[in-house]
């Protein structure tokens, strides 16, 4: 499957510049094509400093509003941030289509932090302009904000409210990354960005890779393309990957006809599809979601069908309710790694929350109002007798 990334406001142009790198990975390891180009767009030429991967010019790195915001962001105000994104949208197409490979793509993939003005405004804005000129999917990734943005801004939760529910009315479908999930409470803050940025865009290489590779040895059994994929993703999305290390040159007698040599191989891709699917990329109830797709990539010895029934089976027991459709994509390496979409999910808690969060901040500023006026004509009152000096 090939993909046209593009990152909205600071976040986003991080996860894309982040998707650019695993297109370099790519290529260099396996001559693949996936990520046909990725772009950045934002209103603060600032957070383009950050972005390295990504093309350095302007139909790259597309810089919107300059003529009201100076280059210099909208300040939160998701507002500001759609109406300059909507007006600039014709500059920002035309740019993205500049690009040779523009036209071969199979779906577009818009990222963004639903906190900031730029993503969180813009997003919607954009996914609504590729739906109207193309006919493709046009999917997106919006990563949810920190807990600790939440406790100190009220507007970071307005802005997520209004952008998931904006982009979910037009997207075909939306990847959710909770921010928190990935906290580690023992790396710098820009530690831990750039590592839920990896986290986020790593479990994409193996399926994007699958239906594209070239190698007649790298082809599966089962080949995963990018119809399997299109017709999996719907409405709220997730996704994560597991990884387990394996001997990379194994000794004879690990793989005979021994039952325990070949149950051991079971086990260890059950391990993987465990850790998939404890670290999705959003919380929410398996038994709500009503696709799934699973990918198994592992050398030619590891994968077998008993293998491939256990991991379906497995991951049945974990959603219940859902479609599965499945792939193996085999490749020389020391590990097995399980690749977990689901989507379709009814219901998200942390979504219901930023809803009900964002309803209830209306009445919340009117009492912070009516209180500070209260205790500013007590003040006032307070100095009713005191002379004045003008």
């Amino acid at each position: 499957m090939k993909l046209i990334v593009i990152g909205v406001g600071q976040c986003g142009g991080r996860i894309a510049d982040e998707f650019a790198r695993v297109q370099a990975r790519a290529m260099e390891f396996r001559r693949l094509e996936i990520i046909l180009d990725t772009f950045a767009v934002n209103t603060d030429a600032a957070d383009m400093a950050s972005i390295r991967s990504i093309r350095n010019d302007y139909q790259h790195k597309i810089l919107a509003g300059a003529g009201k915001t100076r280059g210099h962001g909208v300040a939160k105000i998701s507002e500001m941030g759609a109406e300059i994104i909507r007006d600039d949208s014709d500059k920002i197409i035309d740019a993205m289509r500049s690009t040779s490979s523009f036209y071969e793509s199979d779906a577009f993939l818009v990222v963004a932090g639903t906190a900031g003005g730029t993503g969180g405004g813009g997003t919607p804005v954009i996914c609504q302009e590729l739906k109207k000129r193309f006919d493709k999917p046009v999917y997106s990734m919006l990563v949810l904000p920190f807990e600790h943005e939440e406790n100190t801004e009220e507007r970071t939760i307005y802005n997520s409210a209004l952008c998931l529910k904006a982009t979910s009315s037009v997207a075909d479908a939306v990847f959710l990354v909770d921010n928190q999930r990935y906290v580690r409470k023992d790396y710098s803050l820009k530690g831990n960005i750039s590592g839920i940025n990896r986290l986020v865009t790593e479990p994409f290489l193996n399926p994007l890779s699958a239906g594209e590779e070239k190698r007649k040895g790298n082809i599966g059994a089962r080949l995963l393309d990018a119809g399997d994929i299109i017709q999996t993703l719907e409405g709220w999305s997730a996704i994560s990957n597991g990884v387990i290390k394996i001997p990379f040159i194994p000794m004879p007698w690990d793989y005979g006809s021994n039952f325990r040599k070949k149950g051991g191989s079971v086990q260890r891709g059950l391990e993987a599809m465990d850790q998939a699917l404890s670290e999705m990329s959003i919380d929410f109830n398996p038994n709500e979601a009503y696709n799934a797709l699973f990918l198994i990539s592992a050398p030619h010895r590891e994968l077998s069908m008993e293998l491939v029934k256990e991991l379906g089976d497995h991951l049945r027991n974990y959603a219940s309710q859902a479609i599965i459709r499945n792939g193996d994509y085999p490749r020389n390496k020391a590990s097995i790694d399980i690749t977990v979409m689901l989507s379709k999910i009814a219901s998200v808690p942390r979504v219901t929350q930023i809803y009900n969060k964002a309803s209830a901040l209306p009445e919340v500023q009117q009492r912070r109002t009516a209180d500070k006026k209260t205790k500013a004509d007590l003040t006032e009152e307070a100095g009713r007798d005191v002379p004045s000096l003008i």
